[in-house]
């Protein structure tokens, strides 16, 4: 599908519009009749605000937005209502729309056109029938308040969700390692950000422990990608290292998925590592002015092989040692790699996203992510203010000393597996041994994959992190 967003001043003919107010009694001067107004009065008093007025095959939206200060809540029902509009024009098979700001007011034009195109994905490819895609939808958006360059912005950052998307919802049959590995070369060519990919035996001169300890029941080689976007106009003096978790499906090696259904989504486990490839890909498209690196491990975890066992010793590339509890405890093990590798940047920040723990999902479901780490306050704090902003919102969690005691083992530096209380908290502890700047651990296993359709955010792979990092890199900026 192509997604194209554009600026006018003029009204598209044979398109459905869109008319987005702040006072009612401006619509008479875009031709509605006394009917018409009498029905958005009576729909206004009875305090809707997404109004829908067809007259035969003509049909308008209205969308009322209070004066003033409008809060993130409000800008997340503008996306809804985008959304509710869109699948509107897919059942209709309408592929154009035009939305006319009556408002003046960029923040409310921005989340309405933003909800309208997030809703255009559908992830059909292996489909025979294709009855409800859009081959090109086009959103006119008739604004005095914004400009082509801030819609081009926004369409960036959709089509770097769609890659996301797309990266979560392809079955490892298609997207193994390798096929990863060449997929974020390509994207790397046509947005312009480098691409570096060590192989198996760059990794075991590296001594990558974690990483080849959970290939080791794969027949397939793992891999290590280095992402970079360092444009000559960056603000920052030290890079900022995003760290994404490239599982490309977990069985859960010799400790296998057993509970029913457990296996069904595991194609998502490497969630994180489709949320920074995204993020660089927003970056870049974007020509940020920020020095961003991107680090993605990958591998497959299987029970195959010479796959690894409860009990087995692992040595990190930091050179610290660990005791093998649990095989399914798999993540952290080719995240602590990346991590310890990161130090040879020099970051300012390190932020890693993992789909790593059924504890964070269990403490907050899929409603937001769970946040924790070394950084100081002022790092959660705008990690906080972007995720309530575009709605993907993380929640920090304690990281007292405490758990340190859970994760000690008896034969080697740490052990794999904490105790079953506090998981993600003790998957985070696990992972602060390999990183000694400031850092955030993201753990994203509740919103990475969506089970059912959840309005703009559709069904399976949600993209979620993309637009939290990018309005966080672009504030840092």
């Amino acid at each position: 599908m192509q997604l194209s967003i554009q600026h006018t001043g003029d009204r598209p003919a044979e398109v459905r519009n869109i008319f987005l107010v702040d006072d009612i009694a401006v619509l008479k001067n875009f031709g509605f009749n006394d009917d018409a107004m009498a029905l958005v009065t009576e729909k206004a008093e009875a305090k809707e605000k997404l109004i829908t007025i067809q007259a035969y095959s003509i049909v308008y939206y209205v969308r009322i937005v209070n004066k003033g200060e409008i809060s993130n809540s409000d800008l997340e029902k503008l996306r809804k209502d985008g959304h509710t509009i869109t699948s509107d024009l897919r059942k209709a098979k309408k592929e154009a729309v035009c939305l006319y700001d009556l408002s003046g007011n960029k923040e409310v034009t921005l989340a309405l056109t933003e909800g309208l195109a997030l809703s255009t994905y559908q992830f059909d490819k292996y489909k025979s029938k294709k009855e409800n895609s859009f081959e090109n939808f086009t959103i006119w958006v008739a604004s005095a308040v914004c400009n082509q360059g801030e819609l081009d912005e926004l369409k960036n950052t959709c089509e770097s969700v769609f890659i996301t998307r797309d990266l979560v919802n392809e079955p490892v049959s298609t997207l193994d390692v390798a096929k990863l590995s060449s997929t974020i070369t390509d994207l790397g060519k046509e947005h312009g950000f480098s691409v570096d990919i060590f192989d198996k035996a760059k990794l075991e001169a590296l001594k990558f422990g974690g990483l080849l300890g959970v290939n080791k029941g794969s027949i397939d080689p793992p891999a290590f990608h280095i992402l970079e976007w360092k444009p000559e106009n960056a603000s920052n003096t030290k890079p900022v290292v995003l760290v994404g978790k490239g599982v490309v499906f977990d069985t859960g090696g010799i400790n296998l998925k057993t509970p029913p259904g457990s296996l069904d989504d595991m194609k998502a486990d490497m969630g994180g590592a489709a949320s920074v490839v995204g993020a660089m890909v927003a970056v870049s498209s974007n020509k940020l002015p920020m020095h961003v690196i991107g680090l993605i491990p990958a591998t497959d975890n299987r029970p195959g092989e010479n796959a690894i066992v409860p009990g087995d010793i692992l040595n990190m590339h930091n050179g610290k040692t660990v005791e093998i509890l649990n095989t399914d405890a798999e993540g952290r093990l080719i995240l602590a790699d990346a991590l310890s590798y990161s130090k040879k940047y020099d970051p300012e920040l390190v932020i890693d996203l993992a789909t790593l723990t059924g504890s964070a999902v269990m403490a907050i479901g899929s409603y937001g992510t769970v946040a924790m780490g070394t950084a100081d306050d002022t790092v959660f704090s705008e990690l906080s203010t972007s995720g309530f902003k575009v709605n993907e919102r993380v929640v920090q969690f304690p990281f007292w000393e405490d758990y340190d005691e859970l994760i000690k083992s008896e034969i080697a530096d740490i052990k794999n597996l904490g105790s079953r209380e506090g998981g993600a908290i003790t998957a985070g502890k696990f992972l602060a041994h390999f990183v000694e700047t400031p850092w955030v651990h993201l753990d994203i296993a509740g919103p990475a994959f969506v089970r059912k359709e959840d309005s703009y955010r559709g069904f399976g792979g949600s993209g979620v992190g993309v637009r939290l990092l990018y309005d966080f890199l672009k504030n840092r900026s």
